[in-house]
């Protein structure tokens, strides 16, 4: 079966470890989940994921080819696409030339990488946000372009960080369903990074649950709101911005 795997991966700096002999599976067509308190290393492991950061240890693979020495734009390549925190938009481009740009990376032609990207842009909905200038957009139409432009040349893979972050309720059940659409309608793996835990319960087949670096707990929705090491791990290293998120888990 295809699948994204971490197999034992391990990252230190300076000798301060930022993941321990974590293991990870992302499967095409279905959504899991990566949660844990602030500094749990959840970015660090999708950097890793993405060519961004070399493990110390363990190895990356792709349908049980390792990825190891990679680029970010090769792994791109193979079908693993991502977004990140602050969104990384070209901030004087239209909207569409964002999603343009990454298609013509990917190999296309502009005629090509323009018909995707308008087509992706409708897909997801914000079709007429096409001519805006990425720079003016509020920050929760950032977050949905950034989603359009990393699921260009149809990723097998997308690994979405903090998506969520600043919407409002309304904005996350939105972004939920098109989650979703990812996963069903385009077949794409989805691994979602996020603080908001009432979200990745109510999204994700599998979670993984990460605490200083380290896996402490994985499984489906119920087995994570019923797990004391995760209440644990919220209560007890969490930063007060995080404890919000326990009221979802209830």
């Amino acid at each position: 079966m295809s699948h994204l795997s971490a197999e034992n991966v391990s990252v230190s700096f300076a000798g301060l470890k930022a993941l321990s002999s974590v293991d990870l599976q992302i499967t095409p067509g279905r959504i899991s989940g990566l949660i844990g308190p602030n500094g749990a290393g959840k970015t660090t492991l999708v950097n890793v994921l993405t060519g961004f950061q070399a493990p110390t240890e363990g190895t990356i693979k792709l349908d049980g080819e390792a990825l190891t020495g990679l680029k970010p734009h090769q792994v791109r390549r193979r079908g693993i696409a991502r977004t990140f925190q602050g969104g990384r938009l070209f901030r004087d481009l239209p909207v569409l030339d964002n999603l343009e740009v990454t298609g013509v990376g990917l190999g296309m032609s502009r005629r090509a990488a323009i018909a995707e990207a308008e087509a992706m842009l409708d897909w997801i909905g914000i079709g007429a946000l096409g001519t805006r200038i990425a720079g003016t957009l509020p920050y929760t139409d950032e977050r949905r372009v950034a989603i359009g432009r990393a699921l260009m040349g149809r990723p097998a893979y997308i690994l979405l960080d903090e998506p969520a972050a600043g919407m409002s309720a309304l904005e996350a059940r939105e972004l939920s369903a098109l989650i979703r659409h990812i996963a069903s309608d385009l077949g794409c793996g989805v691994l979602l990074i996020e603080h908001n835990v009432g979200l990745v319960l109510g999204l994700c087949q599998h979670i993984v649950v990460l605490d200083s670096g380290a896996i402490i707990e994985e499984g489906p929705p119920a087995a994570i709101r019923d797990s004391e090491k995760v209440r644990h791990a919220y209560m007890g290293t969490a930063a007060n911005t995080d404890l919000p998120v326990l009221e979802a888990m209830e």
